[in-house]
């Protein structure tokens, strides 16, 4: 009852303190919650949208930095400043964060098929025109991986002639270099961005470094277009691995490992079409490939490895605009096609590989039945087939493993929605799943203690539930969303048996809320609050909470435009208390919440732009990432850093 009366009071507090503008604001948004680069209010779905002025106000050098401010993103980075290997978790899936939040950048799949971080220095800031949060399941039209949500980086492809150059400097040795170029014409354009950073980092051992070349290039033909996409980057890092408790609590910028490090690099290049074929029907489809190489020396331990991972997709889909006995309709058909493998050496222990082929067919249709009425229906086949070998050890210490599974599963959604004008209510039921990525292939047979094939880990599959949102009234915006998710058979590492698992049944529910307050001409503000519930409801963790999750996640920041004196920005970022990593039974205490402050000025001196920021202002020491190990019999830490200060100067070119 405390979980429903809390979140009903916040929700109806939330609808009711609206702006006039924000439902026309939101419809006016191009959103991709249809595969289709097309503005529409109909789509049943809770999203928020990040824009270019957004991410400039906002008080963050990275990526990871800019989404922790949106409602419901909880981002956890375990080294340093730049982002190199933070994970975002929508909708509380706490270690398996990743596996269940599907990032895309122009609707191509940056995941990785094994457990490894998303390729952050690939995406440099000045390169995003917005933000696509779109939470709960995605997956009719995105699949596998989207149990928490999609986050879709929409890059600038307008060809607007223009150029620029920003170069930063910084607490810990922070130095920066960004450059960015664009042009077009009625018959094509190009956007080039060329980034690099580096910092010796706040903890011993913590130096990063990042580097990339990324663009897009244009023809149009008619009304549509070909283009191609492509990115390039490298990044390395020292690894000054966990703290102990006493360790942390004596010195957090220690390092338990001070020669450990790591570096990878890689590729993606897709070239696509956008086609209109008549009237009411279009075609859009791309190709990609993408490869990355991973180096790790972990001295600490003896070992080093070397990871490959090649990664081929094929995406057409169809947009028909066919109408339904005299409604207004149209359907979305389209196949998405993936094929990656991963090749893992060790100097200390047997070499590992794995192969994935994931096929899948989906549709979803949308047909107004009034003005202010439409309803939504979805639907997803996928099918993945999976393959895993590891060399022996030694014939007479462990033998090989091999072994090959074929998975498929469906998914469905049905919604609602009604636009009011000023005001817009949906409501939707559906299906969600995931299945095992490549590193939760490789198992051990319990008895025998050998490796094993987890042919055995069944597709994580569930349902949801969601209702929700938004307003408008006067100089204040708002939405909300309350959603239940009930998980069946969801995929985790459990320490208490040391291999990947199918747990009991999970269930998470929750809130959340954004509310835009134009305070006055000059001054706004905006509140993102994010209530979660994610226990497992049977067996014997049954009541107990997931880890990492944390119950409240707040965010308040406040913009203030000064014209010629300034822009002003703070932004307040809470994170509750959690329960620490791997501890499924909830006795081993709780990770203390923390709160930070993050301050921004900047003035526009044409050509010129200078920025300051103050980061983590009031120096709080906390872990975003903290857990319990049976193996070292304690608590271990990854600490934030603590405060730090950068100066960046930015010059356009005219």
């Amino acid at each position: 009852m405390h979980f429903r009366h809390r979140a009903a009071a916040l929700a109806i507090a939330a609808l009711f303190h609206h702006s006039s503008q924000a439902a026309a604001d939101e419809a006016a948004v191009i959103v991709s919650a249809t595969r289709f680069a097309e503005a529409d209010s109909r789509v049943p779905a809770n999203i928020s949208v990040i824009t270019r002025e957004d991410i400039r106000n906002t008080p963050a050098l990275d990526l990871p930095g800019v989404l922790r401010n949106a409602a419901g993103v909880d981002v956890r980075a375990l080294y340093g400043s730049l982002g190199v290997d933070a994970s975002v978790d929508l909708r509380g899936f706490g270690d398996t964060a990743t596996s269940n939040t599907l990032i895309l950048i122009d609707g191509q799949r940056l995941n990785p098929i094994d457990m490894g971080s998303i390729n952050w220095s690939a995406i440099p800031l000045e390169s995003i025109q917005r933000i696509e949060i779109i939470r709960g399941a995605g997956s009719i039209l995105y699949g596998d991986r989207a149990s928490g949500g999609v986050i879709n980086i929409i890059t600038d492809k307008s060809g607007r002639p223009r150029a620029a150059v920003t170069a930063t400097a910084g607490s810990f040795g922070h130095r920066g270099l960004d450059a960015h170029a664009a042009a077009g014409n009625d018959k094509g354009y190009f956007n080039l961005f060329a980034h690099h950073a580096e910092t010796n980092g706040w903890r011993r051992n913590s130096q990063q470094d990042q580097q990339a070349l990324s663009g897009r290039a244009g023809f149009y033909l008619g009304a549509g277009e070909v283009f191609v996409d492509w990115a390039a980057y490298q990044d390395s890092s020292g690894l000054p691995g966990y703290l102990t408790r006493a360790a942390w609590r004596a010195d957090p910028r220690a390092s338990a490992s001070p020669d450990d490090w790591q570096k990878r690099d890689g590729y993606r290049l897709r070239p696509g079409v956008k086609l209109p074929l008549t009237d009411a029907l279009t075609l859009e489809a791309e190709a990609s490939s993408e490869r990355q190489d991973h180096h790790a020396d972990y001295v600490s331990f003896g070992s080093r490895s070397d990871r490959r991972k090649d990664m081929l997709s094929f995406t057409p889909r169809l947009r028909w605009r066919h109408g339904f006995g005299g409604l207004a309709s149209e359907t979305v058909f389209g196949l998405d096609h993936y094929d990656g493998d991963v090749d893992a050496r060790y100097t200390t222990a047997p070499r590992q590989s794995a192969e994935q082929t994931s096929t899948a067919a989906y549709f979803q249709n949308t047909t107004s039945l009034t003005e202010a009425w439409a309803v939504t229906l979805g639907g997803r086949s996928q099918r993945m087939a999976q393959s895993a070998h590891q060399d022996a050890y030694a014939p007479w210490f462990s033998p090989a493993m091999d072994g090959s599974a074929t998975r498929r599963r469906n998914a469905w959604d049905l919604g609602a929605s009604y636009n009011g004008g000023h005001w817009r209510a949906y409501g939707k039921i559906g299906t969600t799943f995931r299945f095992a990525n490549t590193d939760e292939l490789f198992g051990f047979n319990p008895l025998t203690g050998n490796p094993a094939f987890a042919g055995d880990l069944r597709p994580q599959h569930g349902r949801i539930g969601e209702i929700g949102g938004s307003a408008s009234l006067g100089p204040v915006q708002a939405r909300a969303a309350l959603y239940r998710m009930r998980l069946k058979d969801e995929i985790g590492y459990d320490d208490a048996v040391g291999t990947n698992v199918n747990f009991d049944p999970t269930r998470r529910q929750g809130l959340e809320a954004e509310l835009d307050w134009r305070i006055a001409e000059r001054l706004k503000a905006r509140l993102a609050y994010a209530y979660t519930d994610a226990e497992f409801r049977s067996g014997p963790y049954e009541g107990k909470r997931m880890p990492l999750v944390p119950r409240d996640k707040l965010t308040l920041q406040l913009t203030w435009d000064a014209g010629r004196a300034g822009s002003y920005s703070a932004a307040v970022n809470r994170v509750g208390s959690r329960r620490y990593g791997g501890d499924f039974s909830n006795v081993r205490g709780t990770l203390a919440g923390y709160t930070t402050l993050d301050l921004q000025a900047a003035w526009n001196l044409k050509p010129w732009t200078v920025t300051a920021r103050l980061l983590n202002a009031l120096d709080k020491r906390y872990a975003p990432y903290a857990g319990y190990s049976p193996w070292i019999v304690d608590h271990y830490y990854y600490p934030a850093d603590g405060r730090s200060v950068h100066l960046s100067a930015r010059y356009d070119f005219r």
